[in-house]
């Protein structure tokens, strides 16, 4: 189903139709970020960056659930929207069901896919 705005709501895309449009790339670890990992990539009509950690946050709050991610900002490509930004804390919370699951997934996997775990 889509929105008047052209939006595509979270009914009409399930899990594995997110994960069909995953595009992944992460940029090689810097001094600036410590241990961790830029990766950046797009999913559903969204483009995201995310710092993602080997290790778990010795602060758990700077640490989207137990994920690795201590950076996460999601952006709908269409009209620019910030749906999600977490900076070791909530800044903009999910805004839309596809947010919301956009989210889930990558706290479920991205850390082990950056790490090849």
């Amino acid at each position: 189903m889509t929105t008047n705005d052209g939006k595509t709501t979270g009914d009409s895309l399930d899990a594995m139709d997110l994960m069909d449009t995953l595009v992944i790339k992460t940029r090689p670890r810097t001094a600036g970020c410590g241990a961790g990992t830029w990766a950046k990539g797009t999913i559903g009509g969204h483009c995201f960056n995310a710092l993602v950690f080997p290790e778990h946050a010795e602060q758990p709050d700077y640490e989207l659930d137990e994920s690795r991610i201590s950076k996460l900002w999601v952006k709908w490509i269409s009209d620019d929207e910030v749906v999600v930004s977490f900076d070791r804390g909530w800044d903009v919370r999910p805004t839309t069901p596809i947010a919301q699951s956009i989210v889930d997934l990558l706290a479920f996997g991205l850390a082990e896919y950056v790490y090849d775990e």
